[in-house]
């Protein structure tokens, strides 16, 4: 046991490769960028081992940023578009609707208003508010642009997609304001008339998810997977490059591993996560889900230092991921709710047991996620070598004949959506695919 985890303690292939994807740039999704850092995936995985290396594209909305802009009172303020606002402007009185949870909407009035909200959640709220869930209870009630105001300090706007499946560009502008243009606008504008602007190139282009695997041939498998594309103002080096670099080191450790193997390993870095996770929805839509033992989801991996597992009150999951903390002695938190927010749901929506994996942290929301500050040096090494360890055994042992992971029914999930009280906001946002 202890020299395959020596060789995962001394590997740098997972890192090199998280800086070969930062030190490409752009990697938006549909991007030349997006496209490179695929190849170089699809390239990584072939040389750590696995077989079948290949890329699968698929048509996606398109968009592109150009300028945007806050103006108050002839005065420009700082701002960033969110991918996938429409190209158009906005005047109207400024709403500041603080945290923008759904009774706020309630409680005002904000039709023909531009609405501000901030991108975090009170302590005392039971459960997050997305920021896709804000923007459409703004344009459900009738405001005329959206302003997303950062609650991390250190003029940092954020960014992050709105649209939906259907309709993938947005209905009114969007843009992201730091914490500190936001407090200013509160503070001098509320109330008061500004004007919002989005520029924006809107076409059709093309993405892509990488495929491999290891294992036996078997027909049932274990997908571990992330996503390579990332936002275009930043490196992406926490969200998601570290998990991508994760998947890599991990076909390289289960490469040496492939005797303790009992079922198939499938790994997939998908395409397209950032706009409404485009590509796990379509694989989730041409492959068979009734074969896919466990899904890993790595989306969050190694900016922090202890393991979180979303599983989705699969028990066996939580179990498996209690077996790996105390088989190493290593801490693992295992998180029983439902989380809809990366490319496992796709697939756990409808009954397939899946992990989303994330490090521990004290922040709401994604602190330096979404930002400027998306960058390489905020990592440890340390952290990717550690985790891959936990999470090397933790696919080999979810691969084993004596491991049962039962699939949900989509009537087991819409339960629990409800219980959670996450369907609202599912409605709301267009990611509701059930019948009523």
């Amino acid at each position: 046991m202890s020299e395959w985890i020596g060789d995962i303690f001394t590997s740098d292939r997972g890192w090199n490769h998280l800086e070969a994807l930062v030190d490409i740039g752009n990697r938006m999704a549909g991007s030349p960028g997006e496209r490179e850092a695929a190849e170089v995936t699809r390239d990584a995985l072939e040389a750590a081992g696995a077989r079948h290396a290949r890329l699968e594209s698929f048509d996606i909305q398109g968009w592109e940023r150009g300028e945007s802009s806050i103006t108050t009172d002839g005065e420009e303020q700082d701002c960033i578009a969110l991918p996938r606002s429409p190209s158009a402007s906005a005047t109207a009185p400024l709403v500041d609707l603080g945290y923008g949870l759904p009774e706020d909407f309630e409680d005002a009035d904000v039709e023909g208003s531009i609405v501000m909200v901030r991108s975090d959640i009170p302590s005392y709220f039971d459960r997050y508010v997305h920021r896709r869930e804000k923007y459409y209870h703004a344009v459900v009630n009738g405001a005329a642009g959206f302003v997303y105001r950062n609650h991390v300090e250190g003029c940092l706007p954020p960014t992050g997609s709105v649209g939906t499946a259907d309709d993938p560009i947005g209905e009114i502008p969007a843009v992201g304001v730091s914490s500190e243009v936001g407090s200013r606008l509160a503070r001098r504008f509320d109330g008061e008339e500004i004007d919002v602007s989005v520029e924006a190139t809107i076409e059709d282009a093309e993405s892509q998810n990488v495929h491999a695997e290891l294992g036996p041939d078997t027909d049932e498998r274990v997908l571990v997977t992330s996503h390579i594309d990332a936002h275009d103002i930043a490196e992406g080096a926490m969200d998601n490059g570290a998990g991508t670099a994760m998947v890599v080191e991990l076909a390289h450790a289960l490469a040496a591993r492939e005797d303790d193997l009992e079922s198939r390993v499938e790994f997939v870095a998908y395409g397209a996560e950032e706009v409404g996770l485009v590509g796990s929805g379509y694989h989730a839509e041409t492959t068979d889900h009734e074969s896919i033992k466990a899904i890993v989801n790595n989306d969050g991996v190694v900016r922090g230092r202890t393991l979180s597992m979303t599983t989705h009150g699969f028990d066996a999951l939580a179990d498996a991921a209690d077996e790996i903390a105390d088989r190493h002695g290593h801490p693992v938190e295992a998180i029983p709710r439902l989380g809809p927010h990366s490319d496992h749901w796709p697939f756990t929506r409808w009954g397939v047991p899946g992990y989303h994996v994330m490090s521990t942290s004290d922040e709401v929301g994604r602190g330096w996620g979404h930002t400027f500050a998306d960058t390489l040096d905020k990592i440890e090494k340390r952290n990717l070598r550690e985790q891959a360890i936990l999470l090397t055994d933790l696919v080999v042992h979810l691969t084993g004949e004596d491991v049962t992971t039962e699939h949900k029914t989509p009537d087991d999930i819409v339960e629990m959506l409800e219980e959670q009280d996450l369907a609202e906001g599912m409605r709301i946002t267009g990611d509701w695919p059930y019948d009523d």
